[in-house]
């Protein structure tokens, strides 16, 4: 029996790329593909496929949506996302909106067969390239855990952005107009929520996490 896909992304190189990829399979049948997020939902609703490949980032509508539509009301279709970010903040935010599967971009070509087989036989796969720290919140035998940035207020996470900046707790104060003490208080806060005890720590979560980026 044939498995039935779907593929979404912007780019159409990379969407018939990926269709010649998947087509060398001889049980894998391409049977739809779209550009924007609108219109794989149109197109989902009608082809029911067993198999939905979502770019994460879509005009219209991004690969989330889908996701989330798809699982609210085509539960059959596992979604497999793709996507160029490996921060467990984006891995998370897939598998809560429905995802059983995270497949990087740059590594597609070699992992999307498998992770095609993977997901039909009802199992998850994710990108060798994403880190052990990130599945370390992601995955638990009883399903899905919690982003650690859950625990942080907005103000809290603006705080982080600008210490992971390298801005000092003077300049932030003066950024968003608030004495140093508060600033302060916000830091020490972020790191008892956190379980973080050092600047660099926090640092380094901010971009594990896509506070921040390295670019």
């Amino acid at each position: 029996m044939s498995v039935t896909i779907f593929l979404a992304d912007d780019h159409s190189v990379l969407r018939d790329g990926l269709r010649m990829l998947l087509e060398t399979q001889p049980d894998f049948k391409v049977i739809g593909a779209a550009s924007n997020g609108r219109d794989a939902m149109k197109q989902l609703q009608q082809l029911e496929p067993n198999i939905a490949i979502l770019d994460i980032a879509m005009p219209e509508a991004s690969g989330l949506d889908v996701a989330r539509y798809l699982q609210r009301d085509h539960p059959r279709t596992r979604v497999i996302m793709l996507s160029m970010h490996r921060t467990s903040e984006h891995i998370i935010q897939a598998l809560e909106a429905g995802a059983r599967s995270y497949v990087l971009k740059e590594s597609a070509s070699d992992e999307l067969i498998e992770a095609i087989r993977a997901v039909q036989s009802g199992g998850r796969y994710l990108s060798q390239a994403v880190s052990s720290v990130a599945v370390e919140y992601y995955i638990c035998q009883t399903g899905i855990k919690s982003s650690p940035l859950e625990r942080l207020n907005e103000r809290e996470r603006e705080v982080l952005r600008l210490l992971a900046d390298g801005q000092t707790s003077v300049e932030i104060a003066e950024r968003l107009g608030l004495s140093s003490k508060t600033v302060d208080n916000y830091r020490s806060a972020i790191m008892h929520k956190l379980n973080i005890h050092h600047l660099p720590g926090l640092v380094k979560f901010a971009i594990q996490h896509g506070v921040i980026s390295l670019e």
